[in-house]
């Protein structure tokens, strides 16, 4: 009893302050904790695993786009191709035969031969490049003319069809025809002489 220490009086427990109206309720924090709050590690572990997934991602559009282009699926197609507007510009092109289709298959043999001939038949060269010349020269001019007839051709089935012609359209259809009807993408859905799907 007497070595025993006496224990100081209990205190009462601090009330509990009433919050404002208006505060948020908690201590501001200090600088030092709101900057390490911000703080980010540099490296970002993800970062390889996100850039893998969007190459993948990437990989399966353009394979769908290019599938599309080989079915006719429109709702897959790249944005430059789809729409009733283009669809009725490839018909129309895939529809008749044209002149440009024919002669740059043709031109490029002739190129070839300017190449070779030379080599094998000197002689025969001096002779035969006029004329190769103006063969080449009469295509070209003979595309030109038959891009122009397309050009009217196309304004017209447009106008009557959607109204306004959209800028871009008919040069759309003219580099169309220009291609090797077997390499055009999206693929032809028309045969020659087919009219144009409504």
């Amino acid at each position: 009893m007497i070595f025993r220490k006496s224990q100081p009086p209990a205190q009462p427990e601090p009330e509990p302050q009433p919050v404002r109206p208006g505060s948020k309720g908690r201590p501001t924090r200090s600088r030092r904790e709101a900057e390490a709050a911000r703080r980010r590690p540099l490296v970002v572990t993800d970062r390889k695993e996100a850039r893998r997934r969007d190459r993948e991602r990437s990989q399966r559009e353009r394979m769908n786009a290019q599938q599309a282009l080989m079915t006719g699926d429109e709702k897959n197609m790249p944005i430059q191709h789809r729409g009733p507007e283009r669809r009725l510009v490839r018909d129309v092109v895939d529809s008749r035969r044209n002149l440009a289709e024919i002669f740059f298959p043709v031109a490029l043999a002739f190129m070839l031969v300017a190449l070779v001939l030379p080599l094998v038949r000197p002689d025969l060269y001096m002779v035969m490049s006029t004329g190769m010349i103006i063969v080449l020269w009469g295509g070209i001019i003979a595309c030109v003319v038959d891009s122009v007839f397309l050009r009217k051709r196309l304004r017209a089935v447009l106008t009557e069809r959607f109204g306004d012609v959209e800028r871009g359209l008919v040069g759309y259809g003219i580099m169309r025809s220009i291609q090797i009807r077997r390499w055009r993408l999206p693929r032809p859905m028309i045969k020659h002489g087919e009219a144009p799907r409504g």
